[in-house]
């Protein structure tokens, strides 16, 4: 099995949402980098995307102005998944969330690559375990990363019952080292835990939708006045403590919360706004109306806003309460 010293090159295998963004963090970490996409188009697009951000991590004074050239020069692309594994001592597999397509990539990955390359998927929704063939899982693990992979701090991590600890070890040593946020799970569960903590959420959002006791800016300000700026000091759970745990225990024995009925079904508010087109941003209009408004310039803010809210974050994780 790879140390942290054996990782020289790194593949990345998929350039759509999340593949330049994971690209450009161990690029950044100082790995030679090889992508693959099965699509030009894909390609020339992640290439774009790139550049985009490097600038702006310029910008925001993360990379040095005299490191962009480098950074980007670390990162290439290959045609087919042989070249971009070939000498690979670490696989990121970014590809699109269908079973099928997975399973077709790791069958082929077992005939590549040798058992001391470390392989991890970025999948959200797939028990990948359950997905690749048995004889990869000792060297198999999860990194799962949030979008923009390159803004969002936190990769969640969790290996196969197969796979040794000191490989999981390895990986949360390879993040931290590229400037992630590396939160280790003992063992697997769909969804991870902001996944999970997000679904949660959102049973209670559209509750509050479809049954008009609220409206999206009402709870998207309650929520940014309260507990989100408090969890960036606190946590959940170390917000309790200072809370007292006995009025989060007596919250339980009197009952004080009942969790919605019919909570795994599709949200009617939701549902509606699907079928009329209405996607988000992609389409003009979600929850909230973006038309006539430059979307690009829109993401561009929204970036700006989250390296300033980060540093924040990382200050106070830094010195913690």
């Amino acid at each position: 099995m790879k140390t942290i010293g054996d990782i020289k090159k790194i593949a990345v295998l998929g350039a759509g949402t999340m593949g330049p963004g994971i690209a450009q963090i161990y690029a950044m970490g100082g790995y030679a980098v090889t992508m693959w996409t099965r699509r030009e188009e894909t390609r020339e697009k992640a290439k774009a995307a790139l550049k985009t951000s490097i600038a702006t991590f310029v910008e925001e004074g993360l990379i040095k102005p005299e490191d962009q050239d480098a950074v980007y020069d670390r990162i290439s692309f290959a045609e087919t998944v042989e070249e971009t594994v070939a000498g690979a001592d670490f696989i990121q597999e970014t590809i699109v969330e269908n079973r099928d397509a997975k399973a077709a990539l790791y069958e082929q990955l077992a005939g590549l690559v040798g058992p001391e390359v470390i392989i991890a998927s970025n999948t959200s929704a797939l028990n990948i375990f359950e997905v690749a063939p048995e004889a990869l899982l000792p060297q198999l693990c999860i990194a799962h990363w949030y979008a923009p992979p390159q803004l969002i701090p936190l990769v969640e991590v969790v290996k196969s019952e197969q796979a040794p600890q000191e490989m999981a070890d390895v990986i949360m040593e390879l993040l931290k080292k590229c400037g992630k946020t590396a939160v280790y799970m003992k063992k697997f569960i769909r969804g991870y835990i902001v996944n999970r903590l997000q679904q949660c959420l959102n049973r209670e959002i559209f509750y509050l939708l479809d049954n008009g006791y609220c409206d999206a800016e009402s709870i998207d300000l309650a929520a940014k006045a309260s507990f989100i700026p408090r969890a960036v000091v606190l946590g959940l759970l170390k917000r309790a403590d200072f809370g007292g745990l006995d009025m989060t225990a007596n919250n339980y024995r009197n009952h004080s919360y009942t969790m919605p009925e019919h909570g795994d079904e599709m949200p009617k508010t939701l549902e509606k706004l699907v079928e009329e087109g209405n996607l988000g941003i992609k389409t003009g209009k979600g929850f909230y109306d973006y038309t006539g408004q430059d979307i690009d310039a829109l993401k561009a803010k929204r970036d700006k806003q989250l390296f300033e809210v980060f540093r924040l974050a990382q200050k106070f994780m830094d010195d913690p309460v």
